[in-house]
């Protein structure tokens, strides 16, 4: 029954994000080029605002947990499971004030309006996951540019995004490259739950009436834990916060 209401619901939801997409793709591209980096910033800050309230019209609701642990005025590594796109969408709104900037897949970087954009011009990189030597100066450069600048990187280390909420193995290189050049960050475990269910039925009709949680775990400084330390305790926090 929710799939067959859903329909409709859906209908109206992605007519409403994609007219967001658009509106705010000329927005972004005045801010950045006429205004800067703090206007740019801002413009993706209520970009993302509008696709969450769209996401309210699916009966979305989102809780963040702990928030207030998080670490202020120094880089920040966030480290979590990845189950949708509205993970990305719910934390550029919600963590607004630490700056999130994504290691995201190549495809993504052109031909989706708004999204595109930002993610080539508003500091987070993009990876070719076939070329790992593509990769590593790619993910430096996000390193530095954050240790320098007090900002935060974002990291799925799984990969892909799991469609049944239930974690893989997270691999390693990303975050062990992004802690070597961001010696003074910490990073900060965050566990999701429930996203994965917003695509359960596939891209269309979306499921209706869930409830994303989004935990944050203790933050770890990377200068107090050798690299193999830091992994572990990060997977285990996230793994330990997943209901599946």
């Amino acid at each position: 029954m929710q799939k067959l209401i859903s329909y409709p619901i859906s209908v109206i939801y992605y007519l409403c994000f994609g007219l967001t997409l658009v509106i705010f793709h000329p927005i972004q591209w005045i801010c950045l080029n006429v205004f800067g980096y703090q206007a740019h910033k801002k413009s993706v800050d209520y970009l993302n605002l509008f696709l969450v309230l769209c996401t309210r019209l699916l009966g979305t609701r989102y809780k963040f947990e702990n928030v207030e642990n998080i670490p202020k005025n120094v880089p920040l590594i966030f480290v979590s499971n990845h189950q949708s796109m509205y993970d990305i969408i719910a934390m550029i709104w919600f963590l607004r004030r630490f700056h999130c900037k994504f290691v995201s897949k190549k495809e993504l970087g052109s031909g989706i309006p708004s999204v595109s954009y930002n993610l080539r011009h508003g500091g987070s990189v993009l990876i070719d996951r076939k070329d790992p030597k593509q990769a590593i100066p790619a993910i430096k450069g996000l390193s530095e540019y954050i240790e320098k600048y007090k900002r935060t990187a974002v990291i799925f280390p799984e990969g892909t995004r799991s469609k049944t909420g239930k974690p893989k193995e997270f691999a390693q290189s990303g975050l062990k490259i992004l802690c070597k050049y961001a010696p003074s960050a910490y990073v900060v475990p965050i566990s999701i739950n429930n996203s994965w269910k917003m695509v359960k039925f596939g891209f269309f009709p979306l499921g209706l009436g869930n409830r994303l949680t989004f935990t944050v775990h203790k933050p770890l400084a990377v200068s107090e834990f050798d690299f193999a330390e830091l992994m572990a305790k990060t997977e285990s926090e996230v793994v330990k916060g997943i209901k599946f």
